[in-house]
């Protein structure tokens, strides 16, 4: 079956791409087509101007580009027509392309097809869908990892290790009649145990590409008139919090979802936190005492022109085990805050007022959480199936070593791996359901 689909955003724009797959593909393209030469008579990975014709009739100049199966996309005969923007024109080509016998591509197809026709692995075609739904560089350079196949890479070398120790194993144990020797077991504890670490290390891609694409829950917390809401205000490019000089201004909680560099902080701006008598800023302190306990990061802000309190002090000793960044507020006034007492590695002196300081945050959060993602060191932001796969096999590969470790017999341990190995081949759908690829392209947009 041919398909067919308007590859860009359906809306008025600089140009609009048609794309076109299936053994029809040229033969149609001869048919609405007129320039210098068919679009069957063309090379693959090349292009000519000419126009879209329907009974006689212009309907747009357009780039037409012919790929050859194999060597396109979706291994089969591909043609791209890049015409007008116009959403109506688009929609015309399209429903010109579909009268000479081109079906509508359902949503993800090229990309599915490019996975049946073996161009993809399961987990390139989610690192295209990564790549488009990309938010940041991180994002992005994850995406380009994962479509350049580098989980693939490393779950393949995983699993050809799981392999031969489970090949070993099987050949002693399944001809105990033959003469075969004894299977060497000397490097089973380690082997496994480097599996293991090995697995986790790609486990832990998920938690950091979670705060990526979901954000991170940050509360700004510390006690009245040191410039939480300024800071707040600051971050957003707007007056979103109202700032006065009178302590206690702040007694709700206010959010606000900003971007800070490659990261979106699901900000909370509390109610200064200190001892009061007032029953409304009281209702403030607890609130504030929530977020900050329930939150993923703390903005704890502190006054430099002032000495350290009592307060302050009870702040530290709150977010100490919470991942935390301090800012020491007020920069540009004198310093009077006793810095030595802040042995911390993660501190900013910054001005909420000016701004001053700020722009190391984004480097300082991606500290503490541990995200790379440079173009020189690319981390792979694993997703909830990976993850889940992923885990599957993990678990089983703990089970094998525990029943080696138990002197339990070498059968139990080569069924484990096994198990192991069945998870991470559906991970690159080498072993996937049907069910798997359709709910994974499903997601996909149409024209991809």
């Amino acid at each position: 079956m041919t398909i067919a689909a308007i590859s860009t955003p359906v809306y008025p724009g600089g140009l609009s791409v048609i794309r076109m797959s299936g053994e029809e593909s040229l033969r149609i393209a001869d048919n609405i087509f007129v320039g210098r030469t068919a679009p069957s008579s063309m090379s693959g990975y090349t292009c000519q101007y000419g126009k879209i014709v329907r009974q006689g009739r212009t309907l747009d100049d357009v780039i037409l580009t012919v790929f050859r199966s194999p060597h396109s996309y979706t291994g089969e005969d591909t043609v791209e027509i890049s015409c007008h923007g116009g959403v109506y024109l688009a929609r015309e080509v399209l429903k010109l392309l579909i009268e000479q016998g081109a079906e509508p591509a359902p949503a993800g197809e090229f990309t599915k097809r490019a996975f049946l026709a073996g161009k993809l692995s399961l987990t390139q075609a989610e690192g295209v869908l990564d790549i488009i739904s990309a938010n940041g560089e991180r994002e992005l350079v994850s995406a380009r990892a994962m479509r350049e196949g580098n989980l693939s890479k490393n779950i393949h070398s995983v699993a050809e290790d799981m392999v031969k120790i489970s090949g070993n194993l099987a050949a002693w144990s399944d001809y105990p009649d033959e003469d075969i020797p004894d299977a060497d077991t000397s490097h089973l504890d380690g082997d496994l145990s480097e599996i293991i670490n090995r697995l986790e290390e790609i486990l832990s891609g998920y938690d950091k590409g979670k705060i990526l694409r979901q954000g991170i829950d940050t509360a700004i917390v510390g006690r009245p008139n040191v410039g939480k809401s300024t800071l707040m205000n600051q971050l957003l490019g707007y007056r979103r919090s109202i700032v006065t000089e009178s302590a206690g201004t702040t007694r709700d909680v206010i959010e606000e979802s900003v971007r800070v560099g490659d990261f979106v902080l699901r900000l909370s701006d509390t109610a200064g936190i200190r001892d009061t008598v007032d029953p409304i800023e009281c209702i403030g302190v607890d609130l504030a005492t929530q977020k900050l306990e329930n939150s993923e990061l703390v903005l704890a802000v502190f006054d430099s022109s002032e000495e350290l309190t009592d307060t302050d002090r009870e702040i530290l000793e709150k977010i100490k085990n919470k991942p935390h960044i301090l800012l020491l507020n007020k920069s540009d006034l004198p310093e009077k805050l006793d810095e030595e007492y802040f042995s911390e590695e993660y501190i900013l002196s910054v001005s909420a007022n000016t701004g001053e300081g700020l722009e190391k945050l984004p480097e300082m959060i991606a500290s503490l959480f541990k995200l790379g993602g440079s173009s020189d060191n690319a981390e792979i932001y694993i997703n909830e199936r990976q993850r889940s796969q992923v885990s599957k096999a993990l678990g089983f590969v703990k089970n094998a070593l525990a029943e080696y470790r138990s002197g339990i017999t070498l059968d139990a341990v080569t069924v484990c791996l096994d198990e192991a190995l069945n998870a991470l081949l559906e991970l690159t759908g080498e072993r996937a359901t049907e069910a798997v690829v359709n709910n994974l392209f499903e997601r996909f947009c149409v024209g991809k």
